[in-house]
């Protein structure tokens, strides 16, 4: 089999298996209510899967490095999400949508003018998830009715999934460990959400799940950070898996928290 043919067909299995674990846990989420919807929309689903495509191809320092980078995204994807919760109080699908990922844009292109270190990142991590879960608070407990979706929603939802995990896994070697980790978590997976849920459930029950992924973007967070210092210390294998294990434990230990009625 030629390189390239290789190539081609090792891609199409990374993006068909991405692209199904994504439909299958996001159409979980969208019929179970806007918390465990929030929860596990900002599970590694998109991200976790092109990690463990890059440390195929990468060693535990790059993988450590593009930790460094989705960390400082994630504070992006927190606004992002913040801002669409709350235009859509109010506002279309379209207007939502476009001008929180405005916003999005605008924040990304401020972030790569930055040389970041782990410190810098992780305070602004720290301010940003601060004030985004106090604003997020009083918008997280709206009725999410059930309902199955269409199969153009799971295909639209597949085909960005999987598009992404092509680009990032194409070009990771001329994107680098910057590039590849800020392709890993372009938050896909709450874009196909909003777009899905919006004029479905109508705009303050949409709202309601991306003002729960606030609080799921936590774990995130402590995930990349679990990342980046345990894939240099003890390999890629290690630190994918230990991170995986830090962002559903923070899910779960939130879900455990919400039954004894614990305020988070």
């Amino acid at each position: 089999m030629s390189p390239a043919l290789y190539f081609a067909l090792t891609l199409f299995v990374k993006m068909a298996i991405t692209a199904a674990f994504v439909v299958a846990a996001t159409v979980t989420a969208e019929r179970v209510g806007p918390l465990i919807g929030g929860l596990v929309a900002t599970l590694p689903i998109g991200a976790g899967p092109v990690y463990v495509f890059l440390a195929l191809d990468h060693d535990a320092h790059f993988i450590a490095q593009s930790a460094v980078a989705s960390l400082t995204i994630n504070a992006v994807n927190v606004i992002f999400a913040m801002s669409y919760a709350l235009l859509a109080q109010t506002r279309s699908r379209a207007v939502s949508m476009v001008l929180a990922f405005f916003v999005w844009l605008i924040l990304v292109s401020g972030v790569l003018a930055i040389h970041w270190t782990f410190v810098g990142v992780m305070l602004v991590n720290v301010v940003v998830l601060s004030v985004c879960l106090w604003l997020a608070r009083p918008l997280r407990h709206v009725g999410v009715a059930g309902f199955r979706p269409h199969w153009t929603d799971l295909a639209l939802r597949a085909a960005l999934v999987a598009s992404l995990v092509g680009v990032v896994v194409t070009f990771s070697f001329q994107l680098g460990p910057g590039g590849s980790g800020i392709l890993a978590v372009f938050p896909v997976v709450l874009l196909s959400i909003m777009f899905i849920l919006h004029d479905r459930v109508g705009g303050q029950a949409s709202a309601a799940v991306q003002a729960n992924a606030v609080l799921g973007l936590v774990g995130f967070a402590f995930a990349c950070t679990v990342l980046h210092f345990s894939a240099n210390a003890f390999g890629s294998v290690v630190g994918l898996t230990l991170a995986l294990i830090t962002s559903i434990g923070w899910s779960l230990m939130v879900l455990v928290a919400r039954r004894h009625g614990v305020a988070v």
